[in-house]
Protein backbone atom coordinates (compact mmCIF):
# COMPACT_ATOMS: atom_id res chain seq x y z
CA UNK A 1 0.00 0.00 0.00
CA UNK A 2 0.98 3.60 -0.66
CA UNK A 3 1.58 6.18 2.01
CA UNK A 4 1.65 10.18 2.01
CA UNK A 5 4.81 11.52 0.79
CA UNK A 6 5.18 8.27 -1.53
CA UNK A 7 6.47 9.25 -5.42
CA UNK A 8 2.71 8.66 -7.36
CA UNK A 9 2.94 5.66 -9.28
CA UNK A 10 3.04 6.44 -13.18
CA UNK A 11 0.30 5.71 -15.09
CA UNK A 12 -1.37 6.18 -18.44
CA UNK A 13 -4.79 4.65 -19.54
CA UNK A 14 -7.18 5.17 -22.04
CA UNK A 15 -10.63 7.87 -20.76
CA UNK A 16 -14.11 7.60 -21.68
CA UNK A 17 -13.37 8.75 -24.88
CA UNK A 18 -10.33 6.39 -25.96
CA UNK A 19 -7.99 9.06 -25.47
CA UNK A 20 -4.76 8.14 -23.31
CA UNK A 21 -4.21 9.89 -20.20
CA UNK A 22 -1.05 9.81 -17.91
CA UNK A 23 0.46 11.30 -15.00
CA UNK A 24 3.16 13.35 -17.14
CA UNK A 25 -0.34 15.28 -18.76
CA UNK A 26 -0.52 16.89 -15.39
CA UNK A 27 2.70 17.35 -13.69
CA UNK A 28 3.57 20.70 -13.41
CA UNK A 29 0.34 21.58 -14.07
CA UNK A 30 -1.72 19.92 -12.22
CA UNK A 31 -2.88 18.16 -8.53
CA UNK A 32 -4.92 15.37 -9.26
CA UNK A 33 -7.38 13.61 -7.04
CA UNK A 34 -7.10 9.89 -8.65
CA UNK A 35 -10.26 8.32 -7.26
CA UNK A 36 -10.82 4.56 -7.86
CA UNK A 37 -14.25 2.87 -7.53
CA UNK A 38 -15.59 -0.42 -8.01
CA UNK A 39 -18.21 0.14 -10.95
CA UNK A 40 -20.25 2.24 -13.28
CA UNK A 41 -23.90 3.22 -12.18
CA UNK A 42 -24.12 1.43 -9.15
CA UNK A 43 -25.34 3.14 -6.51
CA UNK A 44 -22.09 4.08 -4.33
CA UNK A 45 -19.96 4.80 -6.81
CA UNK A 46 -22.81 6.96 -8.27
CA UNK A 47 -22.84 9.23 -5.49
CA UNK A 48 -19.47 9.42 -5.40
CA UNK A 49 -18.84 10.29 -9.02
CA UNK A 50 -22.07 13.16 -8.76
CA UNK A 51 -20.18 14.79 -5.63
CA UNK A 52 -16.93 14.73 -7.23
CA UNK A 53 -19.13 16.75 -10.48
CA UNK A 54 -20.72 19.14 -8.12
CA UNK A 55 -17.42 20.24 -6.51
CA UNK A 56 -15.57 20.11 -10.29
CA UNK A 57 -15.32 24.13 -10.54
CA UNK A 58 -13.85 24.26 -6.87
CA UNK A 59 -11.75 21.62 -7.65
CA UNK A 60 -10.66 23.61 -10.79
CA UNK A 61 -10.07 27.00 -8.79
CA UNK A 62 -7.07 25.27 -6.74
CA UNK A 63 -5.48 24.19 -10.24
CA UNK A 64 -6.92 20.60 -9.50
CA UNK A 65 -8.08 17.61 -11.93
CA UNK A 66 -10.42 14.64 -10.42
CA UNK A 67 -9.92 11.28 -11.76
CA UNK A 68 -11.76 8.22 -11.27
CA UNK A 69 -10.46 4.81 -12.05
CA UNK A 70 -12.78 1.32 -12.48
CA UNK A 71 -12.21 -1.44 -14.67
CA UNK A 72 -15.30 -0.99 -16.53
CA UNK A 73 -14.34 -0.32 -20.34
CA UNK A 74 -14.39 3.42 -22.10
CA UNK A 75 -17.83 3.11 -23.40
CA UNK A 76 -18.90 1.82 -20.36
CA UNK A 77 -17.42 5.00 -18.75
CA UNK A 78 -19.00 7.06 -21.96
CA UNK A 79 -22.03 5.52 -20.94
CA UNK A 80 -22.01 6.51 -17.08
CA UNK A 81 -20.72 10.17 -17.77
CA UNK A 82 -23.95 10.30 -20.10
CA UNK A 83 -26.42 9.07 -17.50
CA UNK A 84 -25.76 11.51 -15.05
CA UNK A 85 -24.18 14.41 -16.84
CA UNK A 86 -20.65 13.80 -14.50
CA UNK A 87 -18.04 16.35 -14.90
CA UNK A 88 -14.90 13.81 -14.13
CA UNK A 89 -12.79 12.15 -16.67
CA UNK A 90 -12.34 8.42 -15.61
CA UNK A 91 -9.57 5.96 -16.75
CA UNK A 92 -10.73 2.34 -18.44
CA UNK A 93 -8.22 0.20 -16.03
CA UNK A 94 -9.51 -3.11 -18.22
CA UNK A 95 -6.04 -4.73 -17.42
CA UNK A 96 -5.85 -4.23 -14.43
CA UNK A 97 -2.65 -2.83 -13.69
CA UNK A 98 -3.10 0.96 -12.47
CA UNK A 99 -5.20 -0.65 -9.44
CA UNK A 100 -2.26 -2.97 -8.83
CA UNK A 101 0.08 -0.19 -8.81
CA UNK A 102 -1.42 1.78 -6.27
CA UNK A 103 -2.72 -1.39 -4.83
CA UNK A 104 -6.52 -1.17 -4.72
CA UNK A 105 -7.22 -4.58 -6.22
CA UNK A 106 -7.44 -6.18 -2.99
CA UNK A 107 -9.22 -9.96 -1.57
CA UNK A 108 -11.86 -8.43 0.65
CA UNK A 109 -14.23 -11.51 2.52
CA UNK A 110 -17.96 -10.90 3.47
CA UNK A 111 -19.68 -12.99 5.21
CA UNK A 112 -17.21 -15.83 4.81
CA UNK A 113 -16.82 -15.14 1.11
CA UNK A 114 -13.63 -13.94 -0.66
CA UNK A 115 -13.36 -12.39 -3.77
CA UNK A 116 -10.63 -9.75 -5.14
CA UNK A 117 -12.67 -6.13 -5.97
CA UNK A 118 -11.27 -2.56 -5.95
CA UNK A 119 -11.49 -1.17 -2.72
CA UNK A 120 -12.63 2.69 -2.98
CA UNK A 121 -9.31 4.74 -1.98
CA UNK A 122 -8.37 7.96 -3.16
CA UNK A 123 -5.07 9.43 -3.56
CA UNK A 124 -4.49 12.95 -3.72
CA UNK A 125 -1.22 13.76 -6.33
CA UNK A 126 0.56 17.21 -6.00
CA UNK A 127 1.78 19.20 -8.91
CA UNK A 128 5.68 17.15 -8.12
CA UNK A 129 4.32 13.76 -8.35
CA UNK A 130 4.24 13.24 -4.55
CA UNK A 131 1.44 11.73 -2.93
CA UNK A 132 -0.62 14.01 -0.34
CA UNK A 133 -3.00 11.73 0.72
CA UNK A 134 -3.22 7.97 0.28
CA UNK A 135 -6.73 6.37 1.45
CA UNK A 136 -7.59 3.17 0.98
CA UNK A 137 -11.34 1.96 2.08
CA UNK A 138 -12.87 5.31 2.12
CA UNK A 139 -16.62 5.44 2.23
CA UNK A 140 -18.48 7.61 -0.35
CA UNK A 141 -20.79 9.54 2.01
CA UNK A 142 -19.08 13.24 2.11
CA UNK A 143 -16.08 12.16 0.86
CA UNK A 144 -15.91 14.71 -2.43
CA UNK A 145 -15.77 17.70 -0.23
CA UNK A 146 -13.54 15.86 2.22
CA UNK A 147 -11.31 15.51 -0.02
CA UNK A 148 -11.74 19.17 -1.52
CA UNK A 149 -11.19 20.20 2.32
CA UNK A 150 -7.79 18.20 1.62
CA UNK A 151 -6.60 19.91 -1.35
CA UNK A 152 -7.31 23.49 0.19
CA UNK A 153 -4.58 22.65 2.67
CA UNK A 154 -2.46 22.02 -0.26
Amino acid sequence: MLNKNDIAPFFRSHNQDNDMVSLNDYLGKKNVVLYFYPKDDTPGCTIEANDFTALANDFNALDTVVVGVSKDNSACHRDFIKKYDLNVELLADTSGDLCESYGVWQEVEKEGVKKWKIVRSTFIINKEGVLEEAMYGVNHEGHAQDILERVKGL
